[in-house]
């Protein structure tokens, strides 16, 4: 066992060790030069060794006063637990304490201040292990139950809880709380329910920490039965109790039993209390009704960072990313010290925007105000500037961090699968393995969606072979409709089918879709109906679906039955939405229908979109008059030229300098002339461009599409 001397004793400028003035230590002032092994003598009644290495650190091994060395000593097999130690018996029969002991206590309790918790639970195995039973003073117990929360070890936990029942330990409310808490901090929720309800005596703190520990688990449930159990017994709760039931209400959406908890803490006088505004905020914001929560938040007597964020999530959450970028403002102008959470919750709304302005502002006030190694917020950093094409910056930022968790790993490889950049994500993805880090499904789920972007057809198999040899990784759903497009994509119909034939669960709609998307690009009339059929049986009907065999039944020259498709369609009440796209321009998003001519520059972009259509025939642009426009009307598909995109693009190019990359987000699934028209438009102008639909992401360059013209 190797303990760090530098708590016990000091090292002189001439590498010499002092004299320790703590009691049951000592040790004789010699020279400690480099890989020499020193001596310290009586260290509670065991013998210490010294050595210095080279970086002038000097490690201690302990001994006994027979050998020169111990070895690990194996740890002792458990004891059966004693539930009850009569109290009457003569507890120096039992276990005896040395006089020294004491010093041991002293360490322990030590080690533990200075978070050194490891070394002080390695020191109480050494107390342990000299055979009799010795009995611990309340307070080392505390330090020890610290200890045992700091490394969250199941196993030090049961052997410390152990120590103190063997050793008949008299446990007072404070000391039964403690045990309770180590318990729940260590996930033994069953172990820790058995303790609270054994307990001969609850006070409010034993309830609280009892219903807090169930509700971070997220038994919200069992916390709220529980809560109303006490309720009954003791008809009193503090203001922390009071936002740790509305959190739990605000788990199982309770909206009756939250403004219930909400006129409660009036009652009573608390409510204006910080930490009950704040979760009320959230249940409103999470039961849906953010005109409430917005309320409580007005009404809080200080506005703190944690009521800001709390407000600005709950808009964000139910879709007004727009009013939350406003709240993020009003926020800036109050002077608010804002912390890695606000900036996550930003660059979130930003990547739902597409505000890659406001996100950059954002970013640089995450560097201004300290938080430029968060791995919280830089996460989601990588992931904004990965779902805008900014593979670069998303990189750099990756790069910069000091320490990565999967999340990160998971938004750069997903970023590159999602851009057509395949090569990097397995690159990515094979490096995080060699780091060390375990992929999880969602790890999965990125890579080989990368690889059917992209293509990679060997690699992806592989993957999904070696996941279905683990019986930790067996593939998801999800997994599935990935390798069934991969194949696809491909043109293996067959071994896609067969993939949904022999998958060990029932296929899903994504599974079906996936095939449905293979049989369109394929032409693969017969296979796409039933996949159309299987996937219409599965649930409610989705308007893509319909479009998407109706486009088979187009390109097949099956007019009778696209009829057929459209009347369906008519019947369901499954209406046609026309539709729209958006671009930001100077941090103004402008949106645009198809044929809009209601944007104050109309004549400007008609007349740049004609120009640029007269270019690209040029060049051997032929418009596609068989395709119907996926999700869209059919009185549009005449009006091929001026689609949404295409004028949003053409606003674009009219609004920035030259070579300018252009963002646009489509509603729906990008139809394939416009597809074409965006591959030549990056021909004539030089830009990238980037459109993100229904469907995925399109990284236009130089005349080609990241998708490779399969979507």
């Amino acid at each position: 066992m190797e303990i760090n001397v530098a708590l016990f004793c000091n090292l002189t400028s001439d590498h010499r060790i002092r004299k320790s003035n703590w009691p049951g230590f000592s040790c004789s002032s010699i020279g400690a030069k480099t890989g020499k092994r020193i001596k310290i003598k009586s260290f509670c009644g065991l013998d210490l060794f010294a050595t210095r290495n080279v970086r002038s650190c000097v490690v201690v091994r302990c001994s006994s006063s027979q050998e020169n060395c111990l070895r690990p000593k194996p740890r002792p097999k458990p004891k059966p637990i004693v539930e009850h130690v009569d109290r009457g018996s003569n507890l120096d029969d039992t276990y005896s304490a040395s006089p020294d002991s004491s010093a041991f206590f002293d360490h322990i309790e030590k080690l533990v201040f200075f978070k050194r918790y490891e070394e002080a639970l390695e020191l109480f195995e050494i107390l342990r292990s000299r055979g009799n039973l010795v009995a611990v003073r309340a307070s080392t117990y505390d330090s020890l139950v610290s200890a045992c929360i700091g490394v969250g070890s199941v196993r030090e936990v049961k052997t410390v809880f152990q120590h103190m029942i063997e050793t008949g330990f008299k446990f007072d409310q404070y000391m039964r709380n403690r045990v309770l808490v180590m318990h729940l901090k260590c996930g033994m929720m069953v172990d820790a329910r058995h303790l609270f309800d054994d307990m001969p005596d609850r006070n409010i703190v034993s309830w609280s920490i009892m219903i807090s520990g169930l509700v971070e688990v997220g038994s919200y449930e069992e916390a709220f039965n529980l809560f109303l159990l006490m309720w009954g017994e003791v008809s009193d709760a503090s203001p922390r109790m009071f936002a740790t039931i509305i959190r739990a209400t605000a788990g199982l959406g309770f909206i009756l039993a939250g403004r219930q908890f909400h006129s409660c803490v009036i009652k009573m006088g608390f409510y204006k209390n910080i930490f009950i505004s704040c979760a009320l905020i959230d249940m409103y914001s999470k039961c849906g009704c953010i005109e409430e929560a917005q309320w409580v938040f007005d009404e809080m007597p200080e506005k703190t960072v944690v009521g800001w964020n709390t407000i600005i999530a709950g808009y964000a959450l139910h879709g007004y990313s727009e009013k939350a970028l406003d709240m993020y403002y009003e926020m800036c102008s109050a002077n608010v010290q804002m912390d890695h959470f606000t900036y996550s919750i930003i660059f979130r709304i930003c990547a739902r925007l597409g505000s890659l302005e406001h996100a950059k502002q954002a970013h640089a006030g995450l560097v201004r105000n300290g938080f430029g190694l968060d791995i919280v917020a830089n996460t989601a950093l990588v992931d904004l500037y990965c779902k805008w094409g900014r593979m670069e910056d998303a990189r750099n930022v990756f790069e910069k961090m000091p320490r990565r968790n999967l999340p990160s790993w998971n938004a750069l490889i997903g970023g590159y699968g999602n851009h057509g950049m395949g090569i990097e994500a397995v690159k990515m993805y094979e490096k995080m393995r060699e780091e060390g880090m375990d992929p999880d499904h969602v790890t999965f789920l990125a890579i080989l969606g990368a690889c059917n972007y992209s293509g990679l057809l060997d690699k992806g198999r592989e993957i999904f072979e070696m996941m279905s040899r683990n019986a930790s990784t067996k593939p998801r759903a999800m997994h599935y409709a990935c390798m069934i497009e991969l194949f696809g994509r491909e043109g293996l119909l067959d071994e896609a089918y067969a993939l949904i034939k022999n998958a060990p669960f029932r296929p899903t709609k994504n599974m079906w879709a996936a095939l449905l998307t293979a049989c369109r690009i394929h032409k693969n009339l017969e296979l796409g109906k039933f996949a159309a059929e299987q996937l219409f049986g599965l649930g409610p009907e989705k308007l893509s679906n319909y479009i998407v065999l109706l486009n088979i039944y187009n390109s097949s020259g099956r007019v009778d039955e696209a009829a057929k498709v459209v009347e369906a369609l008519k019947r369901r009440g499954i209406r046609l939405l026309p539709a729209c796209s958006w671009i930001e321009i100077k941090k103004q998003p402008h949106k645009f229908l198809f044929g809009d001519k209601s944007h104050p520059q109309s004549l400007k972009i008609y007349e740049k979109l004609d120009s640029l259509m007269s270019e690209i025939v040029e060049l051997g642009y032929v418009p596609d008059w068989k395709s119907l426009l996926p999700d869209v009307a059919d009185h549009e598909q005449k009006m091929l030229t001026y689609h949404s995109e295409k004028l949003a693009i053409a606003f674009g190019i009219i609004s920035t300098p030259d070579f300018t990359p252009l963002q646009v987000v489509q509603g729906h699934r990008i139809c394939s002339d416009c597809h074409t028209v965006i591959e030549f438009l990056t021909l004539i102008t030089k830009r990238e461009i980037i459109v993100r639909d229904a469907s995925r992401f399109h990284h236009f360059r130089c005349g080609s599409c990241s998708c490779g013209d399969y979507w």
